[in-house]
């Protein structure tokens, strides 16, 4: 499969860069092609502009040239991996401002020429990945709902359709961890992508 492998943290040296590495290297040895997105390296801007807002229900949405690269990729992958640290209980911005700005209409949504109802833009997608970081303990993560995890595997996923399948790994009380702790937890990510099909 072709994945689109998302890190989005502004630190290179990160954890969650290593478990992006760690990823894409599970998803290399199986055999897969892997794109890499690096949000912050790339300079991706979260805000969307006063033009793309108003190009948005237009039949061009997509104003920028670095957001129709994304665009085209979306829409060519058959996997999509999301790496980020889970912080304010949710997405960081970048990467909300990314699902934002590429997964416009036309791209992750198209509207029903008869009902107007909204029908998925991503049938090629056929499992998305998410793997994150936390510093709070799985059960109060669990408590306030887990933002970050249903965006991914619940609104995004209906943006590809019901066959999709999701995968999520969380490191939970970060924070705590020790470095036994990351290196059981980087191997576990990186085994894990080395399975999927």
């Amino acid at each position: 499969m072709h994945v689109a492998l998302v890190v989005t943290h502004p630190n290179v040296d990160s954890y969650t860069h290593e478990l992006a590495r760690r990823a894409g290297a599970g998803l290399r040895a199986a055999g897969h092609e892997v794109t890499d997105i690096d949000l912050y390296a790339e300079g991706f801007r979260a805000a969307m502009t006063p033009a793309e807002r108003a190009a948005y229900h237009s039949d061009e949405p997509i104003v920028d040239d670095q957001v129709r690269r994304y665009a085209d990729l979306v829409t060519s992958v058959d996997m999509l991996v999301f790496v980020y640290p889970t912080w304010w209980s949710g997405l960081p911005a970048v990467l909300k401002g990314w699902l934002d700005r590429v997964l416009v209409p036309g791209i992750g949504f198209r509207f029903d020429d008869k009902s107007g109802k909204v029908r998925p833009g991503l049938g090629n997608i056929r499992r998305i990945v998410g793997i994150s970081t936390y510093g709070s303990p799985r059960w109060y993560v669990r408590l306030i709902n887990d933002n970050g995890r249903r965006s991914l595997t619940r609104t995004l996923r209906l943006s590809c359709g019901p066959r999709t399948r999701t995968t999520w790994l969380g490191h939970y009380a970060i924070d705590s961890a020790d470095d036994a702790g990351r290196l059981e937890f980087a191997a576990h990510v990186e085994a894990t992508m080395a399975g999927v099909r």
